[in-house]
């Protein structure tokens, strides 16, 4: 094997993801020297925030004046510890972190965003609806802002400066190097040593292999871990399942790459990082398998609007107020019970015209690729979005038949099938439709579609038209089997506001940071238990930018 190869910065960054990338442009825009590693091929720039829709989390933005709603800091800090239910003795810097935060949204967020060329889309949408008390989970009001451009327009800016003082020298950048351990000299962390992997030309997103080719070492004045999550890790996450969510499946789709695997995190740990909350997680109940798959298990999350009948395994409506998108962890803790990994939706094809999204940058071209001719297309004129008919067509998790009798055959036909109750569906289906035929109703969720349109966003893309989803005027019926996919680690290194990582004393350990999910997006677990949503890519932004400032001033 070669000799190990060395190299020296002020900043080491293990972690190029987005949390990484902001922290390497603001330790480089204020004169320092870094060095990125990242066990991937370089094509995989960005990591998983390149993947994602691009949800922003603002709070009273003018897209949201303009929409005609009424946001504020108190509202939105009610909304978020509503919602975290921060309860441990380890919640004491997330808690600090989820102020910090608000402020951020609420203040300069949107402007530092708008200064590096991100847009947004005008319509705000309206994620984890809740629909509990007033202190209860749930967004009070549309938060989520579409990055015009979508998780690739987000990436962008900051890939862009990352690479300007990579020409300017400021900035060196090593695929294919894995960290396999932090070096501490007298107390204080000195960088990271691991193995160089062989090169590869993997596409993003492709699984790369792990042959060992050399091995290296870096030296820094302070090291940033920002390596991610767990979420393409099964057993990892099987082995963190939470009880109160009931058994872990024993079947998932996955919603990340497989290099979000969960390795740094013993690293840390062995360097005197304290990790805390790796029982909290956040994982969608929507997922279907991707017909068109990516990496190893590849599935695709529904961002469902609210009309779609929600039924169990059996054919079992979910109770109140467990509808579609309003509570994810309430529907996924619901659904372990049950004692199947599958659920399904039930809907009509004007539904799924109207209300069917998918997640993820490649599902979306036309707000990815920026082209309002094909937006307007796809989300306004009749017909599902293209990527939507592509699953209709081809996804192994759709029946789409002309009638309700042939569509509960076609599920009884799909794997797990056989435990639905057909006539329990047609009961289900039918009590619903009746609740729609006056201006009356006993029905939440019937009631709820009815105020849902008074939102302008809502009625414009977001909410059809309250319909008998068994009138055959609405159809073609549409039955999705869906299935649990994994997706992000709420926990993770405990830190200060500064990004420096804690010891099990609560002291930072010298020289060690940390960002992005590897910090549960800040602290140690900024969200608590629950995410209000499009609090990801922010929660990398903003904890990427307090590390990359803070290693700034201390080096």
């Amino acid at each position: 094997m070669p000799l190990a190869t060395t190299h020296s910065a002020d900043v080491l960054v293990i972690g190029w993801g987005l949390a990484g990338l902001v922290a390497a442009s603001e330790a480089a825009a204020a004169g320092k020297k870094v060095v990125i590693v990242d066990q991937e091929p370089r094509t995989n720039l960005g990591g998983q925030a390149w993947w994602s829709f691009g949800g922003l989390f603002l709070v009273d933005s003018p897209e949201q004046r303009r929409m005609g709603i009424k946001d504020s800091l108190d509202l939105a800090r009610q909304d978020w510890f509503g919602n975290a239910g921060f309860d441990r003795e380890e919640d004491a810097w997330p808690k600090r972190w989820a102020e910090a935060y608000l402020q951020f949204a609420a203040g300069e967020k949107r402007s530092w965003l708008r200064e590096k060329g991100v847009g947004l889309f005008p319509v705000v949408g309206w994620a984890e609806r809740g629909g509990y008390g007033a202190t209860g989970p749930g967004n009070s009001v549309p938060r989520f802002h579409i990055t015009w451009g979508t998780g690739p327009g987000i990436v962008a800016p900051f890939q862009a400066a990352v690479e300007a003082a990579e020409t300017a020298g400021l900035i060196t950048i090593l695929p294919r190097h894995r960290v396999t351990s932090i070096v501490t000299t007298d107390g204080a962390v000195t960088g990271a040593a691991g193995d160089v992997l062989a090169p590869s030309g993997s596409a993003r997103g492709i699984a790369s292999s792990r042959e060992v080719v050399g091995s290296f070492e870096v030296s820094a004045s302070a090291t940033i871990v920002s390596s991610g999550g767990i979420g393409g890790n099964h057993d990892l996450v099987r082995a963190q399942w939470p009880s109160r969510l009931g058994p872990a499946p024993s079947t998932m789709v996955t919603g990340v790459p497989s290099y979000v695997d969960g390795s740094m995190y013993p690293v840390a740990e062995a360097s005197g990082a304290r990790l805390i909350n790796g029982d909290r997680m956040w994982h969608y109940v929507e997922g279907i398998q991707n017909w068109d798959p990516i990496w190893p298990g590849h599935g695709i999350r529904i961002l469902p609007g609210p009309s779609s009948v929600w039924l169990d395994a059996t054919g079992n409506r979910l109770p109140v107020p467990l509808y579609p998108g309003f509570d994810t962890l309430g529907t996924l803790a619901h659904l372990r019970a049950t004692g199947y990994d599958h659920s399904w939706f039930v809907l009509s094809k004007k539904i799924i015209e109207k209300e069917f999204t998918l997640s993820g940058s490649e599902q979306n071209p036309d707000l990815t690729g920026k082209d309002i001719k094909l937006l307007v297309k796809s989300r306004l004129m009749k017909g599902a979005a293209g990527p939507v008919q592509a699953f209709m067509d081809h996804g192994a998790d759709f029946v789409v038949r002309d009638n309700l009798d042939d569509l509960i055959a076609g599920m009884k036909e799909l794997p797990g099938g056989e435990s639905l109750d057909g006539d329990r569906v047609r009961f289900e289906l039918e009590a619903r439709d009746r609740e729609i035929d006056n201006a009356f109703t006993k029905d939440a969720q019937v009631a709820m579609l009815r105020s849902a349109r008074a939102y302008r966003g809502d009625k414009l893309v977001r909410t059809a038209k309250p319909h008998r989803i068994l009138d055959p005027q609405a159809g073609p019926l549409i039955a999705v089997k869906l299935h649990v996919l994994t997706r992000k680690s709420l926990g993770g290194i405990e830190t200060d506001l500064s990004g420096r990582a804690l010891g099990a004393s609560g002291e930072p350990v010298p020289g060690l940071y940390a960002a992005g999910e590897a910090s549960g997006f800040g602290g140690g677990g900024v969200h608590g238990y629950r995410a209000l949503e499009g609090t990801f890519v922010g929660g990398c932004l903003f904890s990427g930018r307090a590390a990359g400032r803070a290693v700034a001033a201390s080096v």
